[in-house]
């Protein structure tokens, strides 16, 4: 039995779009491909007045978020020739790290950091960084492509001062795919989002509360629409926006993702 049969499921990633598209097609289902990634690009201007302030300041603390992200703040690094310097300010200072990629990079560069996450969100890493006294500290966070309001609020209220060093930066989707996409919310036209990033939730309920139809967004997705996220990450922005019901596969992989989906509807469909 199709387990996705006649449900349109919208794609809202921008990578592996066809592969993922293919998989909600055997499945019976109607792929939608709806990219609220944005575009990414690398802000060489501003990382290196950021790793020129690391190397010529006193940090106490390196909170660390990805080890994509470490590690192209690394190379940026070994551009400007001050690689070996930026590897000593680590040792030196404190360091927290959220991820198994960027535990795993530390590792092989010799730095055993003071704080690990719990379970690979950023509400694992403050939970972790709660015990400890931030006054009056510099803490240098490495972000990947947004802000994370969250943990530098976090830092800043235990008084520290936060550098963020955000190597990556987003340029937000099209206008019209949003407005589309929260018609299709609205109208009960689509039956789930696959999300694949937390950066794709947070465009989608920042350009909801700037049309003042958040409400409209979240009470579709506690009644007819099902929120799908790749990961933990992922998960945990659609937390973060009050969503409850929240389908996350154990395998974080979006063709896992397609398949913990018609799971739930097979699930579902058999209740009924």
């Amino acid at each position: 039995m199709d387990k996705l049969s006649g449900k349109k499921i919208v794609i809202a990633g921008s990578r592996k779009t066809d592969e993922m598209s293919l998989l909600i097609d055997k499945q019976g289902g109607i792929p939608i491909v709806r990219p609220l990634q944005g575009l990414l690009y690398f802000d060489e201007t501003a990382v290196k007045q950021e790793l020129l302030f690391c190397v010529n300041n006193k940090v106490d603390w390196f909170v660390l978020t990805t080890g994509t992200g470490t590690d192209t703040l690394l190379g940026a690094a070994e551009v400007l020739g001050i690689h070996s310097i930026l590897i000593r300010k680590m040792k030196e200072a404190k360091v927290a790290a959220r991820g198994y990629k960027t535990y795993a990079l530390l590792k092989k560069l010799g730095i055993q950091p003071e704080v690990v996450d719990e379970d690979g969100t950023t509400q694992g890493l403050i939970n972790r960084l709660i015990s400890y006294d931030f006054s009056g500290q510099t803490v240098v966070v490495q972000l990947h492509g947004e802000p994370q309001p969250t943990l530098i609020q976090f830092l800043e209220e235990r008084g520290a001062n936060v550098i963020p060093l955000l190597p990556y930066r987003h340029i937000e989707p099209e206008s019209s795919t949003l407005e589309t996409l929260c018609h299709e919310l609205s109208t009960s036209s689509i039956e789930a989002v696959c999300f694949t990033t937390a950066v794709q939730v947070r465009y989608l309920f920042g350009y909801a509360r700037r049309q003042g139809i958040v409400d409209t967004v979240r009470e579709a997705f506690s009644t007819h629409v099902k929120a799908v996220a790749v990961g933990k990450v992922t998960a945990e922005a659609l937390k973060d926006e009050g969503l409850k019901l929240i389908i996350t596969p154990e395998s974080e992989r979006m063709g896992a993702m397609i398949i913990e989906l018609a799971k739930y509807f097979a699930r579902d469909s058999n209740m009924n």
